[in-house]
């Protein structure tokens, strides 16, 4: 047998170091007595706050905590004669610190070394670890959803977005809190599949980089010609209260991801309840946002529905594929072109006349295919390799669940027999 032990995580295929594998425990799930024991927070950790005084001539380091337990965020410098604090709170490598505001939304992780000495205001409370619990574990735990979800249940406050969790209703919640070497254990195999993910989104942004430097190659020779002879503007505005639209997908530029062209979280027009008037759009047209053109929303949703008004939806012309007209609009001279065109207003906004002026750079007739399909092939590629990081993010979820109840055990393999 091979001197590493491969551990199965829903079809992935990971090696992990040390000899240690996941399995279920016996049965087909565990019971509440097969679990770790449940512990009050307050008995693993203490509130542990250290104040500095905000000197004025003296720089600090700023520092916030992002949702859903994903970590510590540089805020930039601040010079403390600048600021209306007269003491701030300093993290400590190794300490839990969560936001109070907002804690509904998961604002909890454990200051990584790189963060020791940064500061935080009187929101973010500080939490020293006992010697039970690993910083390496609860960093995990940290992005539980079941922790998110205690947190949510003990929140105070009459308003949504001021609710609040005080220190000590945290330090109240129960979680199973298993011994440090199986915790050790744990945090070896999930640590396993975040170096996965973490090498499927690198590989996915050089895949994007890779696409972009070869449309500008492909492009940049291409006859130059007014968008409007590229593609058209046929699409009506309907009145998605009637029935015949109410179920129909509405794409808004709210759901276009930046860049990419994904459409995230879109929903029926019954469902986001719209008023106004929104683009009815047929499958191969191309959804264009006129909002803020720098941030490069440009979509073929591959289906028919109802998209913002504050979109267009395009028509190719011709026999240009939509997936080429997108290509096209997200050229570099295109975007700085409507960028420019749009103004640097607070809310940035090309109009239609002058969108379709725009010169586009628009491969000869007998490219056509050849172009589309090289760019096309690339954005397969990336869409694949983010599609399997979404489904090792699915997996990693359910294994963290499942190590925290036990439903997987971890044991130490005796390998080479």
């Amino acid at each position: 047998m091979s001197d590493w032990q491969q551990i199965s995580l829903g079809g992935l295929e990971s090696p992990v170091r040390r000899k240690v594998v996941a399995v279920p425990p016996q049965g087909s799930r565990a019971s509440a007595s097969d679990g770790y024991p449940l512990r009050a927070l307050g008995e693993v950790m203490r509130l542990d706050i250290q104040r500095t005084p905000m000197k004025p001539a003296t720089t600090y380091r700023l520092a916030g905590v992002l949702n859903a337990g994903k970590g510590v965020v540089a805020k930039g410098e601040l010079d403390g004669g600048d600021t209306e604090y007269a003491a701030m709170n300093v993290l400590r490598a190794d300490q839990v610190v969560m936001r109070k505001l907002t804690a509904w939304e998961g604002p909890i992780t454990v200051v990584p070394a790189e963060f020791d000495g940064f500061v935080v205001s009187n929101e973010f409370p500080t939490f020293t670890l006992g010697p039970e619990v690993m910083p390496d574990w609860m960093r995990h735990v940290c992005g539980s959803p079941r922790l998110w979800a205690e947190m949510k249940n003990r929140v105070s406050g009459t308003v949504q977005r001021r609710k609040r969790l005080n220190p000590e209703q945290l330090l109240q919640i129960q979680l199973p809190i298993p011994p440090r070497e199986v915790q050790t254990r744990i945090v070896e195999v999930l640590d396993a599949v975040d170096d996965q993910i973490n090498a499927l989104r690198r590989e996915a942004e050089a895949l994007a980089r890779i696409h972009d430097a070869t449309r500008e190659s492909l492009l940049k020779d291409a006859p130059l010609t007014p968008l409007s002879d590229v593609c058209e503007l046929t699409a009506r505005l309907v009145d998605p209260r009637l029935e015949e639209y109410a179920d129909l997908t509405h794409v808004g530029v709210e759901t276009i991801a930046k860049g990419t062209g994904e459409i995230v979280g879109a929903r029926t027009a019954r469902e986001d309840k719209i008023i106004s008037g929104k683009f009815l759009f047929c499958e191969g047209d191309v959804i264009y946002s006129k909002i803020r053109p720098a941030l490069r929303k440009v979509a073929v949703p591959g289906f028919s529905g109802l998209c913002s008004a504050d979109a267009y939806p395009l028509r190719p012309k011709g026999d240009i594929p939509a997936s080429l007209l997108r290509e096209v609009l997200l050229q570099e001279r295109v975007v700085e072109s409507a960028v420019s065109m749009a103004g640097r207003t607070k809310m940035p906004k090309v109009n239609r006349k002058q969108l379709f002026s725009i010169q586009v750079a628009m491969p000869c007739p007998d490219s056509i295919a050849s172009v589309d399909a090289a760019l096309s092939a690339l954005r397969r590629h990336r869409e694949a390799v983010v599609a399997e990081a979404a489904r090792l993010r699915e997996v990693r979820v359910g294994l963290l669940a499942g190590l925290l109840d036990r439903a997987i055990d971890i044991v130490s393999a005796e390998l080479g027999v």
